[in-house]
């Protein structure tokens, strides 16, 4: 890969902001949903989100800065003639030979390395250190509300095209990070894992309030004075609520378990607030006062 700088458009001296404004730009253009027949933009999406999650990481990105780590995240070696090892001072005791070269590494390649001894090995060797992974591969994955309240399972294409299933985790909150192991970038060590952070969709009429869900109902005099039953939607599809007679205004009926799925993987329930909605236009108001002079209505309101 090239200088993560150079892929992302930015200059050394970027922010974050203008290192994630420049990576936005190039995902939203380069995303293998709006490119289906061009492989070459497949291969520049993942180049981009590699250059995003190293540079997006101070840590990463101080190390590259001071020449600690490559553009694909793993160790720079040193330059040494047996073209093994990595370039760094030794410890005391350590089996370091003149110009800082770990001769332990360098028979760790000759012998197979692993757990067994090694010439020279003493109590002070540096133990032997198992390659890097791959880079990890950021990405950003909206949940509809219904889905995270009811935690369906959730599918993701990759940089690469091909698309994984994903749980959902209890208790899930906008901004949280899933890890797919597996799904980043290949290494010595293997492959990284897909970082993919959680955004929860918004409701046309529900809100979330923790693991409750609220709702404003509206509903007629009629129905507050004399009772009934009215269409209430939820994330399990709509259900019928009894307004009981006599209901105020701003009365808080509960539909117990239709709420958000708990870190304890209970659900929380849904909070309807009924809301009494009176008609502006004339022929209405004067059928409504027709039904108020019903007898068996005033007897509902204890008139």
């Amino acid at each position: 890969m090239a200088d993560p700088y150079s892929i992302l458009g930015v200059s050394k001296g970027a922010d974050d902001k203008a290192i994630k404004v420049a990576y936005r730009k190039l995902a939203k253009e380069l995303h293998p949903d709006k490119n289906k027949d061009n492989p070459k933009a497949s291969d520049r999406f993942s180049e981009v989100t590699q250059a995003y999650d190293l540079l997006s990481d101070p840590k990463k990105r101080g190390q590259y800065d001071r020449g600690e780590i490559d553009e694909n995240g793993q160790p720079r070696f040193a330059g040494n003639p047996f073209g093994g090892g990595y370039s760094q001072g030794g410890p005391a005791g350590g089996n370091f030979g003149s110009g800082g070269i770990d001769l332990g590494d360098i028979f760790d390649g000759l012998f197979g390395g692993g757990g067994g001894a090694r010439p020279g090995a003493g109590p002070g060797s540096r133990p032997h250190q198992a390659p890097p992974k791959g880079a990890n591969i950021a990405y950003a994955h909206l949940v509809s509300f219904t889905d995270a309240a009811t935690l369906a399972p959730q599918r993701i294409m990759l940089g690469d095209g091909k698309t994984v299933e994903f749980k959902l985790p209890a208790g899930i909150v906008a901004g949280q990070q899933i890890r797919i192991p597996g799904k980043g970038q290949p290494g010595p060590g293997g492959y990284g894992d897909a970082m993919v952070t959680l955004k929860i969709g918004k409701h046309p009429h529900l809100v979330r309030d923790g693991d409750n869900i609220r709702i404003d109902m509206p509903i007629s005099l009629k129905e507050a004075v004399a009772g009934g039953k009215v269409k209430v939607p939820t994330v399990d599809g709509a259900v019928m609520l009894t307004v009981p007679p006599r209901t105020n205004s701003g009365a808080v009926l509960r539909i117990k378990g239709r709420g958000f799925t708990a870190k304890t993987g209970a659900r929380g329930d849904q909070l309807v607030t009924l809301m009494i909605h009176l008609p502006t236009d004339p022929a209405e108001l004067a059928r409504l006062s027709d039904i108020l002079s019903d007898s068996s209505v005033r007897e509902n309101m204890g008139v």
